[in-house]
């Protein structure tokens, strides 16, 4: 158990995930300014039920009373970028694709976020951040780094990336009007047509119940009959990320909640989506399609139908792809958000400047991107 304890802001503090209350958490994300559900309670539990949560994982909290304004799940381990010193890192799983800080809305936001800030020195003992994937125009991540920058700070982008994004328009057809990619869209309906012929084209939804769970398992088969499964990558490999699955994608009583849409040939999916829901955004997750069908982009006929689906049903203000560079959905999508890799000082953060942390931050990506080379020429 990490134990609570305080530094100089009276708001501010670090602690474990037993010393949160379940409900103060839940009325965080209800009341946070357009969160992702990533460091909701519904997804850090059911990372923990699965075995997935660091045993010294910590949360840096913002409190009034027994109410929680801001929370930051965070580690500490050594790094490159501080030449094998420790330095701090919000949590992250091949599960998360965002890592702002949940900070909610209210009159006293620019307030939450400086005590906030005051946090994160406190927690890295005004060691440095490197902060991964964090939405940077997001008014949670725009606003920390503005608090940081007030308080301070020093950072700088080590990469950043375009992530498609989707807001629903008042229908579909003022999605499709003006399309900046009408040909893809025009393909996408020769794609559906050629693969009709081949069976009954369907589409469904489940957002709760065993027509959910049904699809959860037939999204674990399909995505381990695919390319995943022979790389062993699949989350049907591992019991671990099995129990990940099942947890994650599954009916709550919290804000956060999932979703499985499916396209279906003759009722047998051949793609599938698992989503999680909250606060008026959709985070589409996970996919997997039916490999032999390739030549007709299931998937991608999917994703169509989810967008369709969302300006008919507004069953989500907001589709975020959650995917890294290079999206085959920056065709269909008409939004995006910039998402970035910063690397935070505080005052007195040590000798090390930050343009240094910077290039050994390249460096590293640098090596990675040479040994992943490698390995797809062997």
């Amino acid at each position: 158990m990490i134990a609570a304890r305080r530094n100089a802001d009276p708001r501010t503090g670090i602690c474990g995930f037993s010393q949160i209350d379940p409900g103060a958490w839940d009325d965080l994300f209800s009341r946070a300014r357009a969160p992702h559900p990533h460091y909701g309670r519904h997804v850090l539990g059911a990372h923990r039920a699965a075995g997935l949560l660091p045993d010294d994982l910590a949360f840096v909290v913002v409190r009034d009373g027994a109410r929680l304004d801001a929370l930051l799940p965070f580690r500490s381990r050594r790094d490159l970028s501080g030449l094998g010193a420790h330095v701090a890192r919000p949590f992250l799983s091949p599960f998360v694709t965002a890592t702002a800080p949940l900070v909610a809305d209210g009159p006293d936001l620019a307030g939450t976020l400086d005590a906030l800030v005051a946090g994160l020195g406190a927690a890295s003992g005004s060691g440095a951040w490197r902060w991964p994937l964090l939405p940077v125009e997001s008014p949670a991540g725009a606003g920390m780094l503005a608090a940081m920058r007030a308080a301070g700070w020093q950072h700088a982008t080590v990469a950043d990336f375009a992530r498609p994004v989707l807001d629903r328009r008042e229908s579909y057809e003022a999605f499709l009007s003006g399309h900046p990619h009408r040909s893809r869209l025009k393909d996408l309906r020769r794609r559906a047509r050629r693969l009709a012929e081949g069976g009954v084209l369907g589409f469904e939804t489940a957002a709760g119940g065993p027509r959910l769970t049904a699809l959860v398992e037939a999204f674990l088969d399909l995505e381990r009959a695919g390319w995943k499964g022979e790389a062993g990558s699949a989350m049907a490999c591992r019991p671990q990320t099995v129990a990940l699955a099942r947890a994650l994608f599954a009916e709550t009583d919290g804000p956060v909640g999932a979703r499985a849409d499916a396209l279906t040939l003759d009722g047998r999916p051949v793609a599938i989506s698992l989503a999680l829901t909250g606060n008026g955004t959709a985070t589409l997750l996970k996919t997997a399609f039916d490999e032999g069908l390739r030549t007709h982009a299931p998937g991608l006929l999917l994703e169509a139908e989810i967008v369709r689906a969302c300006h008919e049903t507004a069953f989500a203000d907001r589709l975020d792809s959650a995917t890294l560079a290079g999206s085959v959905l920056e065709g269909l999508y008409r939004e995006r958000e910039t998402i970035a890799e910063v690397v935070a000082l505080p005052p007195g953060a040590g000798a090390l400047s930050l343009d240094r942390r910077i290039r050994l931050a390249h460096f590293e990506h640098r090596a990675r991107e040479t040994a992943r080379r490698a390995l797809k020429r062997r």
